[in-house]
């Protein structure tokens, strides 16, 4: 029992410190090495330190650093050539003023599903926002709920496909691949979608009611939309997001499935199958292909393209060696002794349905940690195994395990603390108080909502 107060203590910690500010990547191994001193180990800290904390948190490097790499590079490939400028004002102008709304949070959504960074995205998309926001008088408070709910939600946990971390962590746990019970994550995607622009656009016509307008601001900086004549046409700007989706779908479900990879179960590669690598083999492929065709066809855009990649190459450290700390910390912590009763009282929430405690401990873990990838690469870690086995146990399909485990990392993660929160609000000029109530309907409830209804539906009528 006191090594499980220590663990409690050691998450409210890294919570608390988290959103005070203090680096996750220094926090991550203080805090673990407190719990494991606060359950009376503390001879034995620097082997925590070194062959567990550092395992885990190489493990995880090892296995996703391609993909936080290419994402990276991809991201900033399409700013510079001009390609996401390209995608958004195209949506602005087929949608028409009158759906303001709906444009902005498509011009996301297609973007962060296409594989571009949600950071890359909120600079893309704000100054043709705030532009547009200004001009039909609409309250710039709604933009950052405009710019989540396109980016944060649906496209980065339930549409089946999409190449975000948050739906490719769960592949190597459950053997499969971004596709994973797509029908359920369909309708997710749908019922998100819908139901926040209901509320976004209730929320406008409410302030229009009440006079409120788009308000005197000092707009930063990059709220001045940046056009350019030298932007790349539509087709252009879309190929390499076909690109990275026609060819994932390919390689997951035809290429790499009729190809001879019986020496993958041999001593050299580890004794593995092609099932728990081909998820992350078709993602990787599908970016650099995609990086290869922006380039190509933007060879005169991009201004300095060995600057471009090398740029992408830095952003991508900062992001893995937060999440990966975090599972190390995770490793850490399953080891303690105390772990044994936090895991089986998860466990115990929902003896016969895997999948609602599955979802509370991810939801639990995203919140603590302010990270949907951090939260869920955790919970999978330290616990991946033992849903696996309660699945096979109670016949559920682990299909359906790992669309609920990536939904369930992109809820209670959208806490004001979370870092691509802050990022948005501070991009915009606005602050918690002004707008981060639509946020947290968008980005926090709905998606909850929806958790829900794709666990009923999985409980009654199974993975489809």
């Amino acid at each position: 029992m006191i090594g499980l107060i220590g663990i409690v203590l050691s998450l409210i910690l890294l919570m608390y410190l988290a959103y005070k500010g203090f680096s996750v990547i220094v926090l991550a191994p203080l805090l673990a090495l407190f719990a494991v001193a606060w359950s009376g180990l503390s001879n034995e800290l620097l082997g925590f330190y070194s062959q567990i904390f550092m395992t885990g948190l190489g493990g995880y490097i090892i296995k996703y650093f391609p993909l936080f790499l290419l994402g990276a590079i991809f991201g900033k490939l399409m700013d510079d050539s001009g390609s996401a400028r390209t995608i958004a004002h195209f949506f602005v102008h087929k949608l028409g003023h009158h759906r303001a709304m709906l444009s902005i949070v498509l011009s996301c959504a297609i973007l962060t599903y296409g594989g571009v960074s949600l950071f890359v995205v909120g600079f893309a998309v704000f100054p043709i926002a705030a532009a547009l926001f200004r001009e039909l008088d609409i309250p710039k408070r709604l933009i950052p709920g405009a710019i989540v709910l396109g980016a944060l939600t649906f496209t980065m946990t339930a549409l089946p496909g999409t190449p975000a971390i948050q739906n490719a962590i769960p592949m190597p746990f459950f053997s499969t691949d971004l596709y994973a019970a797509p029908g359920l994550g369909i309708i997710a995607s749908i019922f998100i979608l819908i139901t926040g622009m209901w509320w976004l656009n209730r929320r406008v016509t409410t302030a229009k009611a009440q006079g409120e307008g788009y308000g005197q601001h000092h707009e930063p900086e990059q709220s001045k939309p940046q056009l350019d004549q030298n932007d790349p046409s539509l087709i252009k700007a879309f190929i390499p997001i076909f690109v990275v989706i026609i060819s994932n779908l390919l390689l997951s479900k035809i290429i790499f499935p009729s190809m001879n990879t019986a020496y993958l179960a041999t001593d050299k590669f580890g004794n593995t199958s092609l099932s728990s690598v081909i998820g992350l083999w078709a993602i990787v492929c599908a970016l650099v292909l995609a990086c290869i065709a922006i380039i190509i066809l933007n060879w005169k855009n991009i201004t300095d393209i060995r600057d471009s990649i090398q740029q992408g190459v830095s952003s991508s450290f900062l992001p893995i060696f937060n999440t990966a700390s975090e599972v190390g910390y995770g490793s850490v912590i399953a080891s303690l002794a105390g772990f044994l009763i936090l895991r089986d009282f998860l466990v115990g929430l929902s003896p016969n349905n895997p999948l609602i405690s599955e979802a509370i401990v991810i939801n639990v873990l995203a919140g603590i940690t302010g990270s949907a990838s951090g939260g869920l690469s955790i919970a999978l870690n330290t616990m991946g195994e033992t849903y696996r086995n309660l699945a096979v146990e109670h016949g559920i399909s682990l299909e359906l395990m790992h669309r609920v485990a990536s939904m369930a990392s992109g809820a209670l993660d959208s806490l004001p603390h979370n870092g691509a929160v802050i990022t948005i609000i501070a991009l915009c000029g606005l602050t918690h108080k002004q707008s981060y109530y639509d946020m947290f309907i968008v980005c926090v409830v709905i998606p909850l909502i929806a958790l829900i209804g794709v666990i009923t539906l999985g409980t009654l009528f199974g993975s489809f």
